[in-house]
């Protein structure tokens, strides 16, 4: 068994729902911005709730965790009396970290609608952990965590697959044009961050499932990399030049023999609810009870979804987690 060292959870959220939120936004809104999903599309930002959801499975499924950490922009939450509510015994404690502290000496870059840029300086959070776990908001624990589903003695768990470069640059290029450019997908970020490394033939592909960082390896590199750190957290909207930190980390740790390769096959369920069938969420949702070891879930764009299929979702996360409004 390994030896448990303390852990933080970060979290990145925006309430995209706020009239301050989008009147910050609008200025900076090119008119090719404001038409794609891929770069600034309202379900990049809208709230339906579930940092309340992504919270609870934290406290519900991972009591070894030591602080939760969510990113904001002059927002909060207000998680507070919810927390006290469902969990009055637990000693986990959440504080609210504002892109100003996030970005402190990089003010110039200010305001950031960008995800991906966000995701580049978590590692600069004030008194974060060595070994923390880095989820967006749409992230949750569905069954009990262990510490060793995320760190092993110095090495992380890496929950993903090899693909290649040459194959997945090729369905790119065939790729159809959508509002004047080609749409930046979740692939084309982690092959970004193989070639900045100077990998040529394959990279490491993550899913939408939490990722077990090291705070040192960031910094050291960033420290050794300040231009390549610059230039990802400059675009205020995500950009096909951008890397995805997470996948430049894991290879940076595979490099160092610091990484176990686990499939995220039975572990992992994945739903995006956005124009599916009519079966489609409880098939999941059966998925989720014939297989007890699935304990990460994402659900994407659940804003989108309908709202039968979005209250359904809602009411199965607040049935596992045991909360209460």
């Amino acid at each position: 068994m390994s030896k448990i060292q303390p852990v933080d959870v970060v979290i990145s959220w925006v309430d995209g729902n706020t009239s301050a939120h989008k009147e910050k936004m609008q200025p900076f809104l090119s008119s090719r911005a404001r038409k794609s999903e891929d770069i600034a599309g309202p379900t990049r930002y809208n709230s339906v709730g579930e940092i309340f959801y992504s919270v609870a499975s934290i406290y519900r499924f991972a009591p070894f965790v030591r602080k939760i950490f969510i990113i904001t922009d002059g927002q909060n939450p207000d998680l507070d009396a919810f927390i006290q509510n469902n969990f009055p015994d637990s000693n986990i404690q959440i504080e609210i970290v504002d892109h100003s502290v996030l970005f402190r000496g990089h003010e110039h870059v200010l305001p950031v609608f960008n995800s991906r840029a966000i995701e580049t300086c978590t590692y600069r959070i004030p008194d974060l952990s060595e070994n923390y776990v880095y989820l967006n908001d749409d992230f949750f624990l569905i069954r009990p965590v262990k510490y060793e589903d995320w760190f092993n003695d110095d090495s992380i768990v890496a929950y993903g697959h090899w693909r290649s470069i040459i194959m997945d640059r090729l369905l790119w290029l065939i790729k159809p044009m959508k509002n004047g450019h080609k749409p930046i997908g979740f692939k084309d970020a982690m092959i970004t961050s193989a070639r900045k490394l100077n990998r040529k033939w394959c990279y490491f592909h993550l899913e939408h499932m939490p990722h077990p960082m090291k705070k040192s390896i960031m910094a050291n590199f960033f420290s050794a990399q300040p231009d390549l750190f610059q230039s990802n957290i400059s675009f205020k909207f995500r950009s096909a030049k951008q890397f995805n930190t997470q996948a430049l980390y894991y290879l940076l740790m595979f490099e160092a023999g610091r990484a176990v390769q686990t499939s995220t096959k039975n572990v992992f369920l994945y739903l995006k609810p956005v124009k599916r069938g009519n079966n489609y969420v409880n098939r999941k949702l059966n998925d989720y009870k014939n297989n007890p070891g699935l304990k990460f879930c994402c659900i994407g764009s659940l804003d989108l979804a309908t709202d039968n299929d979005r209250k359904v979702l809602l009411a199965w996360l607040q049935e596992i987690l045991h909360i209460v409004f």
